[in-house]
């Protein structure tokens, strides 16, 4: 936890937060803290600061923070992911957080299991936990925006246009003299990752008719969260 984030619901004075959760679990077994000691904070969805410890139990923390800075600016990729295994799906969740994608699109395709949209992974509170940690790590406090799309053909045909306006559409798919995949984000992009197996045929020609153009990272089958860290992290890099 390099950033510890808190909510209004957090506050017990201007300028002031008490947390008794996991956060304070963290800060005695990770950090070592102790009364006195500083620590970065940042309110969800708003600035970051430096925070100072004034009181320390083992059932709570009190925090006196004054905040002055502002977030790390988001990548400007709207990112579709073909819905993953929940264990892969927390990963990518926190992984998607970490880069400071703005928009999360968690899609059907024929070779998603029914079951997968069962997990309880994708319940908002849960949901909502997986990006925290996500903006812990890499010293974010804004969310990206997660939208869940059940039917493949509906949301090609009616909502994808809409995403891709302003944007380059790219399919992440190992199809021969596909062009090789952007080394930066310097315009904002829409990236298309498909499940474990890849995208059936129909579905790589809706998406492509809809817009978007088939790039490789290589020879190599990566496993979804490989190739969602692996095309996050070329985009990440400053331009040169």
């Amino acid at each position: 936890m390099n950033l510890l984030l808190f909510s209004a619901a957090d506050l017990c004075a201007p300028g002031e937060i008490r947390v008794a959760d996991q956060r304070l679990q963290h800060l005695h077994s990770v950090h070592r803290a102790a009364v006195g000691d500083s620590v970065r904070v940042g309110e969800i969805g708003g600035l970051m600061g430096e925070g100072r410890i004034t009181a320390l139990t083992d059932r709570q923390a009190t925090i006196t923070f004054q905040l002055d800075c502002n977030p790390p600016p988001k990548l400007p990729v709207t990112l579709l992911v073909a819905l993953p295994r929940p264990k892969m799906l927390r990963r990518i969740l926190r992984g998607a957080a970490e880069f400071g994608v703005e928009h999360l699109v968690l899609f059907n395709s024929y070779r998603v299991e029914k079951s997968f949209w069962q997990t309880p992974v994708l319940n908002d509170a849960t949901l909502r936990s997986y990006l925290l940690q996500g903006l812990e790590q890499s010293r974010d406090t804004v969310l990206p925006a997660v939208t869940l799309e059940r039917r493949f053909k509906p949301f090609v045909e009616d909502r994808l246009p809409g995403l891709l306006q302003g944007r380059r559409g790219l399919l992440a798919h190992p199809t021969p003299g596909a062009g090789a995949a952007p080394s930066t984000a310097d315009t904002p992009l829409l990236l298309a990752i498909g499940p474990e197996g890849g995208f059936i045929p129909y579905e790589v020609d809706m998406l492509q008719s809809a817009g978007l153009e088939t790039v490789s990272l290589g020879p190599r089958i990566l496993r979804v969260e490989n190739a969602v860290t692996a095309l996050l992290g070329r985009l990440l890099a400053p331009a040169h």
